[in-house]
């Protein structure tokens, strides 16, 4: 799509150093990807839990939650998935502007468009975690029961099922959650936060 030749950027006078320093802390988009049941939405909630008890200004755009209003009316398609990657990633884009640390659970099965986000949202504010975990453990918990229904084929374009999951291939992190529990897999998330000094400006 063209964009408008009326349309301009309008920069404001306060930068994201500017609201870093008033926060006290960083900020960056934690993007976690993995398959249905991996425990994104598990382990994304127990670090802005334990990231909120240090006073770090947090927020989760969550793939499920945003399906109700900003990707309303959006299916699985490719291309939908591709439309629905490019507004979360504008929307994490704003707010790591803002000065949030930006958390983002969504499947993202795709390398070339997690790619898409990273260079949209900024290399050095974009971290790519992999919640890894086997298909067949995914299928055991199952806590939507999304795979019964993908198995009896009422879901179509269902990923790891009907549909593809590309593995990360340099994630910034890789947490196996048939290994860990949730708070060795929050550990690794803080620790690499605290380790890049976003925790403390």
């Amino acid at each position: 799509m063209q964009r408008s030749k009326s349309i301009f950027w309008h920069a404001g006078k306060v930068t994201r150093a500017d609201r870093s320093r008033l926060n006290g802390h960083g900020s960056c988009a934690l993007w976690f990807t993995g398959l249905s049941g991996s425990g994104k939405s598990t382990l994304a909630v127990e670090v802005e839990r334990r990231l909120h008890s240090r006073r770090v200004h947090t927020y989760i755009l969550d793939g499920d939650n945003l399906r109700h209003g900003l990707s309303r009316g959006l299916g699985f398609t490719p291309e939908d998935r591709k439309e629905n990657m490019r507004r979360t990633g504008e929307a994490a884009k704003l707010f790591v502007d803002a000065g949030i640390m930006t958390l983002v659970t969504l499947i993202s099965p795709y390398r070339s468009e997690r790619e898409m986000v990273r260079s949209l949202v900024g290399t050095d504010s974009f971290v790519e975690i992999y919640v890894r975990c086997p298909l067949e453990e995914c299928e055991r918990r199952d806590p939507k029961g999304l795979y019964k229904r993908a198995r009896s084929n009422e879901i179509s374009e269902f990923t790891g099922i009907s549909a593809p999951y590309e593995e990360p291939e340099k994630p910034e992190l890789e947490i196996d959650t048939s290994r860990l529990d949730l708070r060795q897999s929050a550990d690794r998330v803080l620790d690499y936060l605290a380790g890049k000094g976003w925790l403390g400006v």
